[in-house]
């Protein structure tokens, strides 16, 4: 075996995601995919900074406010800064205000990525709304999410038979309004109608905004893994209405599940979904699902060539890593000074607090 790529592929790898167990958020799912994968590649992973030989910082989350942040990358510059400088760090960013309508997370993200050597989006349409709002643009890339394939395939999927009612699904775990509830109510109302009533049925799977409930609309709670494959797998059409979702997961696991995907022309989301179902603006929705409706076998067919898979994901990522652990020493030559922090106090107490 060729001794360079020896070394290069036993990585020791820090995602800095508190990874949850049972329904949680897309951040979750994604550290859960990269994790398992990295290890089934033969590398260490770790969730913390108390490793001493860290190859690779995964920045993931770094509010400190974030149940599911395992550090800051105000941590990050310490352990470059008092351990190990020859750590390499790539930032993912998967969140902006315009999903949330919050007015803080960019600019956050913005100087959390300072710290980056290099930064993931999760979509072009990410990438360009941070270019635009002044992130630093050098050693950018794009790596689409995906959902693993074991769980969310179309084995013993339901089709349609044309003699049923046609069954829509979506699930989501963030109750956020933006996450789709103007297109949910639309459907909703629809199914009050003679036009509709006798034609479609609607499941939400999932949290839902407060003090807000569906009149016409399965609900079913919050479900992960193979309970939510197994779910959406009963139903024939995916729907999203989530607006300005960088990539969202929801609807990567419903395409991988074999339903055609009728999706809102937001955010990145079209990224994810062009080409494997129709898309839809607020005011033309039902005649595009009468369209969906009328080419449902055309696309359904189509589903099995649907490409978002998190092996795909995990190992364009693992590609990433390799590539500038081989390029380190230039990209550390090239780190910026003030990057690292140099107080005595400082190292001394961070360095017992380690312990």
């Amino acid at each position: 075996m060729n001794i360079e790529k020896w070394l290069v592929s036993l990585l020791k790898v820090s995602i800095g995601t508190n990874i949850k167990e049972g329904p949680w958020g897309g951040g979750n799912l994604f550290a859960k995919n990269l994790k398992n994968y990295l290890i089934s590649k033969g590398h260490k992973v770790f969730h913390d900074l108390k490793e001493d030989a860290l190859d690779i910082i995964l920045i993931t989350e770094p509010r400190k406010t974030s149940e599911s942040s395992a550090f800051t990358d105000i941590d990050v510059r310490k352990y470059l800064s008092y351990v190990n400088k020859d750590c390499l760090v790539v930032h993912r960013i998967n969140e902006c205000d315009e999903r949330k309508q919050t007015n803080y997370v960019n600019k956050y993200l913005i100087n959390a990525n300072k710290v980056a050597d290099e930064t993931i989006f999760v979509s072009n349409w990410l990438k360009n709304l941070y270019l635009m709002q002044g992130i630093k643009s050098n050693n950018l890339n794009v790596i689409m999410a995906g959902a693993d394939s074991e769980i969310f395939n179309s084995h013993e999927k339901k089709v349609w038979d044309k003699k049923t009612k046609l069954k829509l699904v979506t699930h989501h775990w963030g109750a956020n309004w933006n996450k789709g509830f103007d297109t949910y109510i639309k459907i909703d109302q629809m199914l009050n109608l003679q036009e509709w009533k006798n034609i479609i049925e609607f499941t939400y799977i999932g949290n839902l905004p407060k003090n807000f409930k569906f009149n016409n609309t399965n609900v079913v709670k919050p479900l992960s893994g193979k309970n939510l494959s197994d779910k959406i797998k009963e139903n024939h059409i995916y729907v999203t209405g989530s607006i300005n979702e960088p990539s969202g997961n929801h609807h990567i696991e419903g395409a991988q599940c074999g339903l055609p995907l009728l999706y809102l022309d937001s955010g990145g989301t079209p990224e994810y979904c062009e080409g494997f179902g129709l898309k839809y603006e607020t005011q033309n929705f039902q005649l595009k699902l009468k369209e969906i409706v009328d080419k449902y076998d055309y696309y359904e067919n189509n589903m099995i060539n649907y490409p978002f898979h998190a092996n795909k994901m995990c190992s364009e990522y693992l590609e990433l890593f390799e590539k500038i652990i081989k390029d380190k020493k230039n990209i550390i030559a090239t780190r910026s000074s003030s990057l690292y922090l140099d107080n005595i106090f400082s190292r001394t107490f961070y360095n017992l607090m380690r312990k």
